[in-house]
């Protein structure tokens, strides 16, 4: 029957089969009533019902509705206080009187501002971590006020950006330097100087030593990205989750006629990658235990290193226009050049920099989360690229990264030399991977070589 009441009965019956389901045993059958009392409102404490072959109509059978609602939902109003477990069982020596008191306490945490971190265990874990001294920032993260302030110099404007995610490795503290990375990435990408950051991070609940221990190794982490780019930590917001994530929004400054966007690409330019791809399938693998150590310590490594040094090398060279690459993949970052500099490209899938184990993830079929949304930017991509959609380096131009290199087009005299730059300045991956191309009259923006 089409009727809320049944689907509520069905629910201790669901409840039992799943349970006998899942041991094995044989399910019991659930048979709803055939007949049932019908009452419909039409407003102005009216009503109609019906039962059998009898139709019912009239103020009162609004009242008699009323009623049954009001006593089934009195149901819900007074219920039983809630039974308290038995104290958890622990052997003596594994914990003091202090830790069993937190323990307990996990069992239901609060949300809203109920979820902050303690004022306790935050003051401890920042209070040995020291934010970069800048001129202009005048209130910054030790002090008491609500917010921070920093001053824009005569002749910059301001370039914001933000970024959040998960977890994805054990290490807090290789966590925070990959996070504070992949956030500076927009910043240097649009030629701007990293001024402040602010930290939104989460912590799993736990023991205040415990909680406290993982933020100081996170934001540790994150504070030596931030220092090696110039940027003062000013402040944040730190919460109680089920699992550990950290996100920064970070302001830059810029001067206002420098500022490099991903419209500039220019006929004749060359692409530029300054970093290889993979990190999406390879921590896919990694979480299915199917990645290889050496992979995995390899793609760190590249996450870790910071875009800023490369940034300069590439506008030293007289980039045209640059991105960095990240979630959305090689092709969704190529995309976003593409349609606003009214270019076409022509991108070499042989070219590209790879991780190492980044193809063998790939032939095993082992893809992000992320890619199947990645996919759909295929119908960027010409028909007829000499077969390349067959090519097995495919799937990598949809592949998300994290903290991922910059993709920037420079003028074809330029690359030779900037190539040779970035390999000296410690990106030993980096390469030309295409050209650009005048627009044409394709819908298709995107040409593969392979």
């Amino acid at each position: 029957p089409k009727a809320g009441v049944f689907a509520v009965r069905q629910g201790p019956p669901l409840a039992e089969n799943l349970r006998r389901a899942l041991t094995g045993r044989p399910l019991k059958p659930f048979r709803p009533q055939n007949d049932f009392l019908s009452l419909v409102s039409t407003g102005d404490k009216y009503a109609i019902g019906s039962k059998w072959s009898f139709a019912l109509e009239g103020d009162w059978v609004w009242k008699l509705k009323n009623w049954i609602d009001l006593r089934w939902m009195a149901k819900y109003y007074d219920l039983p206080e809630m039974e308290e477990d038995d104290a958890v069982e622990i052997a003596d020596g594994l914990a003091d009187a202090e830790a069993l008191k937190e323990i307990s306490a996990i069992a239901m945490r609060c949300g809203g501002c109920g979820a902050k971190v303690g004022t306790d265990v935050l003051s401890r874990a920042l209070q040995m971590l020291e934010p970069v001294k800048r001129p202009d920032v005048l209130i910054g993260l030790n002090e008491p006020d609500d917010a921070a302030v920093v001053e824009v110099p005569p002749g910059k404007v301001m370039v914001h950006t933000v970024d959040f995610f998960r977890a994805f490795v054990d290490d807090p503290y290789i966590f925070g330097q990959v996070a504070a990375n992949h956030a500076l990435g927009d910043v240097f990408a649009m030629g701007a100087e990293p001024q402040s950051a602010l930290a939104v991070a989460s912590v799993p609940f736990g023991p205040e030593a415990k909680v406290e221990e993982t933020l100081f190794h996170m934001m540790s982490g994150a504070m030596q990205v931030l220092a090696d780019a110039g940027a003062s930590l000013v402040g944040g917001h730190t919460s109680e989750a089920s699992e550990l994530a950290l996100g920064f929004s970070i302001n830059g400054l810029a001067d206002k006629d420098k500022i490099l966007r991903k419209g500039g690409m220019k006929p004749g330019d060359r692409l530029i990658l300054t970093k290889p791809l993979g990190t999406g399938t390879l921590f896919a693998a990694d979480m299915r235990g199917d990645a290889k150590g050496r992979w995995i310590d390899d793609a760190l490594r590249s996450m870790v290193k910071s875009n800023r040094v490369g940034a300069g090398v590439l506008f030293a060279r007289g980039a045209t226009a640059c991105t960095d690459v990240t979630g959305f993949g090689l092709l969704g970052h190529l995309v976003e050049m593409a349609r606003p500099s009214e270019v076409d490209v022509e991108l070499d899938l042989n070219a590209l920099p790879l991780l190492d184990g980044a193809l063998d993830c790939v032939r095993n079929g082992i893809f992000s989360s992320l890619q199947p949304q990645n996919v759909r930017l295929r119908r960027a991509i010409r028909n007829g690229s000499n077969g390349a959609r067959e090519s097995e380096l495919l799937p990598l131009i949809f592949d998300p990264q994290t903290a991922g290199g910059l993709l920037a087009s420079v003028p074809e005299a330029e690359a030779t030399g900037c190539i040779d730059a970035l390999k000296d300045a410690g990106y030993p991956t980096a390469a030309i991977v295409g050209r650009i191309l005048p627009q044409s009259n394709n819908l298709e923006p995107i040409t593969l070589l392979s």
